[in-house]
């Protein structure tokens, strides 16, 4: 009986926030085939979007209320046959459907709470290396190898943007755009200082030093998301090297770009300074360089929303101070250890091949319950 009115419960107050989506979909289903809304690219994107998360909700309540009724059907067939293989067959749907229910309504309850509406964005990677000196440097360069795997694996495309070799390898400096499907969404908890415990190629004596790079993963703005005065950027031009070939120091092909722009949560004028190499084409790399001056502005401007949501939960799995330590990778004992979570590993060879995928399937997680917890649902 107890189990009967935990269901009750949870279809009424389940199925009552499904219902008043239903006129919800129709509406957005008609407005997305309206020219006006068609004319108007943001909010046809945004309602396009809402479109997509609505029909996935409802197609999980056809699933859920497949279930309840199964279940309802089999416990009558079990009070009223006599069948004796009737009786069975109920009861193996009335134990598959006891498990579905509770399955279906966390999926639900999740895709209940409002998505963070940068997830399905591509990403700006930006990757440096901290205190260390050379060491943190080598450093950055394994971390960019690392998410390079990882890209790869995830059938994804990373470019690079810009970068500054290190005097023993590695980057003091590498910017990258990655592009593909929930970028921003997945990368997104790697933003942090990433630190390292080993003996450095450079120490003679065999002691394990401590270096630090800093992961920075920014959500790629759109054209329209900001306001940008084309006509007072100050464009340079310079010769691009690179990886070698005929092109190398006589086009120039890479671009600097100078900007001054108001910040309106300070009101300060700030220049920002940002230089493209990525390709042999000069227009290309103007065109990405806007790319990276849209992002950088938005990421700026989208700051005190992502303070707001950090300052609300406890953990911070996600947002809040870039500057905090969010991972350890400790080599003499092959272990990773996620602070945010307290996630260790013993893999640290396959990790740095890419294989990251396992802590951020726990960061994901940690950051449902936090918004499960806020939804109270």
């Amino acid at each position: 009986m107890h189990l009967e009115i935990d269901f009750i419960m949870a279809e009424n107050t389940i199925l009552e926030k499904l219902e008043g989506l239903m006129s919800r979909f129709d509406e957005v289903s008609t407005l997305i085939t309206d020219p006006g809304v068609i004319a108007d690219q943001k909010r046809y994107i945004k309602l396009s979007k809402e479109y997509k998360d609505l029909g996935d909700i409802l197609k999980k309540r056809e699933e859920y209320i497949k279930a309840l009724d199964g279940l309802e059907e089999a416990k009558n067939i079990l009070t009223s046959e006599t069948d004796a293989d009737l009786k069975e067959m109920a009861r193996e749907e009335a134990n598959e459907c006891e498990r579905l229910i509770p399955q279906l309504e966390e999926e639900i309850k999740l895709l209940l709470i409002p998505a963070d509406p940068q997830d399905d964005r591509n990403a700006i990677l930006e990757i440096r290396g901290g205190t260390g000196g050379d060491e943190a440097a080598i450093f950055a360069g394994d971390l960019f190898r690392m998410y390079s795997k990882y890209c790869e694996m995830k059938g994804w495309t990373l470019s690079i943007s810009s970068f500054s070799e290190g005097a023993a390898g590695g980057y003091k400096e590498i910017i990258c755009s990655v592009t593909g499907e929930k970028v921003y969404g997945t990368l997104k908890y790697e933003s942090g200082v990433h630190r390292v415990q080993r003996v450095p190629a450079t120490e003679t004596q065999g002691r394990v030093h401590t270096s630090a790079a800093s992961v920075a993963v920014l959500p790629e703005a759109q054209e329209f998301d900001v306001v940008i005065n084309e006509g007072e950027i100050k464009w340079d031009t310079f010769r691009s090297s690179g990886a070698g070939g005929q092109n190398v120091n006589k086009v120039e092909s890479g671009v600097r770009l100078r900007y001054n722009w108001k910040n309106p949560n300070t009101g300060a004028v700030e220049e920002i300074l940002i230089e493209c190499t990525e390709t042999r084409d000069q227009p290309k790399n103007k065109e990405r360089a806007l790319s990276r001056l849209r992002t950088f502005i938005y990421d700026k401007e989208h700051q005190k929303y992502i303070d707001d949501i950090a300052a609300k939960r406890k953990t911070m799995v996600s947002t809040g101070d870039r500057s905090a330590k969010i991972r350890t990778y400790n080599y003499p004992q092959g272990r990773i250890t996620d602070h945010r979570i307290n996630y260790t590993i013993y893999n640290l060879g396959a990790f740095m091949d890419g294989d990251i995928q396992d802590c951020i399937d726990h960061l994901i997680v940690a950051e449902n319950a936090e918004r499960l917890k806020e939804s109270e649902l």
